[in-house]
């Protein structure tokens, strides 16, 4: 009997430990939590010389479902720019969809990366990967990450061998109104 109590609560314990979430779900899981939430961001680290200052930058948990999450990012009037997350094999992949005014895409597009490892419940890191070296060489050395708290959420770049960084931080305490669809969405 002892031997058949222990054996269950072992099976008990292991299931336990099987069902347990992965950091890579727990991220994905906060970032669903924010569908449908629009937020207002601001640059916290830029080049002197980037476009995004001085911009009402915004984005907004758009589209939602089970594997995909796409975040549109406005830049003031610029509605080019969508953050493609994938959820895959217990890792996330990011990819910048980029559109023309008449929702064409632009020739550079669909750059980004999958993350090599299941991160953290509240950052996951995003190295280039092959499509972004053929199609944007100098960005191969690219590492994007995002974080999320109940407080921020941020999208950070740097390019390693460079002194490139670039940081911007949405307040996630201060929802604000969704804006109008994107450059190449309906409504």
């Amino acid at each position: 009997m002892k031997k058949f109590t222990f054996l269950m609560l072992m099976l008990i314990s292991f299931n336990a430990i099987s069902q347990t979430e992965s950091s890579t779900q727990l991220f994905w899981n906060n970032l669903q939590n924010l569908c449908g939430k629009t937020f207002e961001g601001k640059v916290v680290e830029a080049p002197e010389n980037d476009s995004f200052r001085g911009h009402k930058l915004v984005m907004h948990v758009r589209s939602c479902n089970e594997n995909t999450i796409k975040i549109p990012f406005f830049v003031g009037d610029d509605k080019s720019r969508t953050w493609v997350l994938t959820y895959q094999n217990d890792r996330i992949q990011l990819k910048h969809d980029h559109r023309h005014e008449d929702g064409s895409p632009d020739k550079v597009t669909q750059y980004g990366g999958i993350a090599s490892n299941e991160g953290f419940p509240n950052l996951q890191m995003f190295p280039a990967d092959k499509e972004t070296a053929d199609l944007i060489s100098y960005a191969s050395t690219n590492i994007w990450w995002i974080t999320i708290d109940a407080i921020s959420f941020t999208y950070n770049l740097r390019r390693i061998g460079t002194d490139r960084f670039f940081s911007i931080s949405f307040d996630l305490t201060k929802p604000i109104a969704a804006p109008d669809a994107p450059w190449g969405w309906k409504d």
